[in-house]
């Protein structure tokens, strides 16, 4: 069974434990690699064509404007053989109870008949909020399964939490 991680991440200037810190690699980020390393799956990173800014509240603008919008961004590439995958872990930072619209651009881009989703998502508080609901509605052919919330201020110390999703949900067979 092939797997893929696939995420969304933001680093640069972030809200991060209740402030505003610059991060060199972004939460999601993070915990993708994580992940990607337990499962043995590929990984590939949701990236838009052109990038948010690096300045925080900018950024703020830029994603709420494409949130009103309805946007779907341009992606620098996609998976070339996403059919090859049975399984996909995809990851996301929570931006005003949704996920970023470029992740919809990813989901929109594929048929996801007969594959299981493994939701993930970084927040600072909102857990998935009604994101679950929304890949369901648009992965409709897919079986989206239990999914895990990491607050992103938390995740250098997420490993154990992050073994124990994939343990005890998808990977009983294997030793976390």
């Amino acid at each position: 069974m092939a797997k893929l991680t696939a995420y969304y991440s933001r680093a640069g200037e972030n809200y991060f434990a209740g402030e505003y810190r610059h991060l060199n690699v972004g939460n999601t980020e993070k915990a993708a690699k994580m992940i990607a390393k337990i499962t043995g799956s590929d990984i590939f990173r949701i990236e838009q064509k052109i990038s948010y800014s690096s300045e925080y509240s900018v950024c703020v603008n830029q994603a709420q404007e494409d949130l009103r919008n309805n946007a779907r961004p341009e992606l620098v590439s996609l998976p070339a053989y996403i059919n090859k995958y049975d399984e996909i872990y995809l990851g996301y930072p929570i931006n005003w109870r949704n996920m970023p619209m470029a992740v919809y651009t990813f989901l929109e881009s594929f048929n996801w008949e007969g594959k299981k989703i493994h939701p993930f998502c970084t927040h600072e508080g909102s857990g998935f909020s009604d994101t679950v609901k929304e890949l369901k509605r648009v992965c409709k052919e897919a079986k989206i399964t239990e999914d895990l919330a990491i607050y992103g201020s938390y995740i250098d110390n997420a490993e154990t939490e992050i073994k124990k999703w994939l343990s005890s949900n998808f990977l009983t067979r294997i030793a976390v």
